[in-house]
């Protein structure tokens, strides 16, 4: 017998009751709410049946949102959790654009924040709906009605179901206003909930892009130049085309494409072909010639404030007892996501369809017609689950490639990168340069700070942002939460010449990896203990102070520890929450071992903590693999690393226990699924630096840093 792990799961282990329930109604008949306070859109689907369907708009990666986003949506409409299914909605940017970002996008640990407001109205509209539509039927005054799991009560035992109503309510106004609950009445949001997702994905029937299949599909891999930005002068495929199951060998976009019928046949074609390339500009590129560009643009590129300067930083650096100065530098990241770059389309008859995971369906949608030369009205996006993202999945090459591979041949194709055109091919995170210098007073408290960040701008390369404007996403967590008389926070944009990309908390962990060792070679300077020395500087700052405090608690900050140990501690404002962490490390072979994480979080009101602690946990994980074993490095223009084996991720035999307290609040919502990956590693090497006495200003904390520190 032979069969995959995945069939095998999907035949030996439970199924569930049925697949997610389509859009049942007709659009001009479905149910219609409102995405925002202001503009009606679709999000509820009820069924004559009683299904209800509840849509989300943001890409499931792992996050949680196929149930977080229902959750506010259920929780207003008066329906269980067990009473929905969920489906992903397509793209439509009038319908349901990411407000905090402006388009359709997953990113910046923005669905919850986003979907706070907007998607509480969404479900109590259509509850409102629904008691007019019964108030209408039983002609009694709306205020005799009440709505509860699914169904309408009235008058004198009369009931109907959602799915009965949802015809005649589908037919009146959207109500412009409606009264949200009081949080203290919540039923679902607050409460841990089981993720909707997880079954599909334990009996193997969740479908990801790499899962997708169509009739008649044929499957492509690609080559690209080495030399991103390269393209292909000539290639040799005879050899190629000679092989089982080859169909074609095309020039898509200056890359290298087989199309063949399995992607085993296509990736073992693609390995006989021979290409000349035209490396381009890009070849003279390299690591070591970046950060030279980015320190030489600290001194002497255009300077963009970030905020406004309090005090007068110069002038009170003067009268300082003591000056402390450092640069930090953070290297390039790749995304690396477990699922490899991949999407599927079919293009025919003058229109696209393109199935995958993405993170961005208006921009898939925008992209894919303008290669093909056709309407976006024309291209249907269809989203599946995604196998990973943090940010890599906002971009639109492999999506693109496999539309014109479509059009090509004249058939669905499903395009699959190998793992190492993945890792040489990304929009890498940026490499970052911080100049920070503070004035210490006789009592070793900071009289003045100035802070400056040197990097690529990401925005400006995917977004078109004007050259030399200041870009908002580069001053995340530049401002630290400490009261200091005077300082002044600067930008210098430099571009390496390399492409870059938006990666998981951003410049958050730049920008964190900064302040947080700055703040603990400051104390060290000033004779005080790191945890004092930061609450000496929150104390009138109570959400800071109290996650600050709760770390460090729980944590057994102060107490003794085991032989050759030390803890290290951080504190950040990270997407409008705040967050502490301390970290426990010991040394083996030059290798650091971390033991034990303490995390406290006041995200504003909690929707599903059961997914914030998940977030948490595994943000903890992807911090770590980056911040001590991980970089990406560049000669004559060629990413170096090509697989896990030189870009390796923490397994879980490297995993620290993690402790998780998280704050009770009735504050707005504010994000989780990535700070918690920036603050590990500023806590980690402030650990290392009390550890060792060697403060680590180049990351990641490797065995070979810590040896040349």
């Amino acid at each position: 017998m032979t069969t995959s792990r995945r069939d095998f799961l999907k035949t030996s282990t439970f199924t569930s009751g049925g697949l997610l329930m389509g859009l049942v109604l007709p659009a001009s008949t479905a149910v219609q709410a409102a995405g925002t306070v202001y503009t009606p859109n679709a999000w509820v689907h009820i069924a004559d049946n009683n299904a209800i369907t509840l849509l989300t708009a943001r890409s499931e990666m792992g996050q949680g949102v196929f149930t977080s986003m229902p959750m506010l949506i259920a929780e207003e409409l008066h329906v269980e959790m067990s009473q929905i299914s969920v489906q992903n909605a397509p793209a439509d940017a009038a319908a349901y654009t990411n407000d905090l970002l402006g388009a359709q996008i997953t990113g910046g640990s923005t669905s919850v924040r986003d979907g706070w407001e907007k998607l509480r109205t969404a479900g109590a509209q259509v509850r409102e709906m629904l008691i007019s539509a019964a108030a209408a039927r039983w002609n009694v005054d709306r205020s005799t009605l009440r709505a509860d799991k699914g169904v309408v009560h009235g008058p004198g035992g009369k009931t109907a179901t959602y799915g009965s109503l949802a015809a005649d309510a589908a037919k009146l106004p959207v109500p412009a206003k409606v009264a949200l609950k009081d949080p203290k009445n919540f039923k679902i949001i607050g409460k841990s909930t089981k993720r909707l997702d997880t079954p599909a994905k334990v009996n193997g029937s969740a479908q990801f892009g790499i899962d997708v299949t169509l009739p008649g599909m044929v499957y492509a891999t690609v080559l690209q130049c080495p030399v991103i930005g390269g393209t292909a002068k000539s290639f040799d495929a005879a050899k190629a085309k000679s092989m089982p199951g080859v169909q074609n060998v095309l020039d898509i976009q200056g890359s290298v494409v087989v199309v063949a019928d399995s992607y085993w046949h296509a990736k073992k074609a693609l390995e006989t072909v021979t290409v000349v390339w035209d490396e381009g500009a890009g070849a003279s590129i390299d690591h070591v010639s970046m950060l030279e560009g980015n320190r030489n643009a600290a001194k002497n590129g255009k300077v963009l404030p970030i905020g406004t300067p309090v005090g007068d930083v110069a002038a009170a650096m003067k009268t300082a007892a003591k000056v402390v100065e450092a640069e930090y530098i953070s290297p390039m990241q790749a995304h690396a996501p477990l699922e490899p770059m991949n999407f599927t389309a079919n293009f025919k008859d003058g229109k696209c369809e393109v199935i995958g995971s993405t993170q961005f369906q208006q921009g898939a949608q925008g992209a894919t017609a303008a290669v093909l030369g056709i309407k976006p009205e024309d291209v249907t996006v269809k989203t599946t689950y995604l196998g990973g993202g943090f940010g890599r999945r906002l971009e639109l090459d492999f999506i693109m490639q496999a539309a014109l591979t479509s059009k090509a041949v004249g058939k669905p194709v499903k395009l699959i990168w190998s793992r190492e055109e993945d890792m040489t091919h990304d929009f890498y995170r940026p490499m970052g340069v911080n100049n920070l210098k503070a004035g210490l007073d006789a009592s070793g408290k900071p009289v003045a700070m100035h802070f400056k960040v040197t990097s690529q701008s990401v925005t400006q390369r995917a977004f078109g942002l004007p050259v030399e404007t200041f870009d908002p996403f580069m001053g995340e967590a530049a401002v630290a939460p400490y009261a200091i008389a005077n300082t002044q926070h600067d930008l210098v944009i430099h571009d390496t010449g390399f492409r870059v990309g938006y990666w998981r908390a951003v410049s958050h962990n730049m920008n964190a990896f900064a302040n947080e060792s700055f703040v603990d070679e400051m104390a060290k300077a000033a004779g005080k203990d790191p945890y004092e020395y930061r609450m000496a500087m929150v104390k009138d700052k109570p959400r800071f102070a109290n996650v600050l405090k709760l770390a460090a608690e729980k944590a057994g900050w102060g107490k003794p520890l085991a032989a050759g140990r030390s803890r290290g501690i951080a504190l950040m404002e990270g997407y409008d929450g705040m967050m502490a962490q301390v970290a426990e490390i010991s040394m083996k072979d030059g290798h650091i071992k971390v033991h034990k994480v303490t995390v406290a979080a006041d995200v504003g009101y909690i929707v599903n903590p059961e997914t914030v602690e998940a977030q948490i946990k595994s943000s903890v994980a992807f911090g770590m693999s980056a911040g001590l074993m991980q970089e990406i490095t560049m000669s004559k223009g060629r990413v170096e690393q090509t697989n896990f084996h030189n870009f390796p991720v923490v397994r879980m035999n490297d995993y620290p226990h993690v402790d998780v307290i998280l704050v009770s609040s009735t504050e707005k919502p504010g994000g989780i699924g990535e700070p918690a990956t920036a603050l590990v590693v500023p806590a980690i090497a402030n650990a290392l630096a009390a550890l060792t006495g060697k403060r680590i200003r180049k990351l990641p904390l490797s065995a070979q840093a810590i040896a040349q520190a």
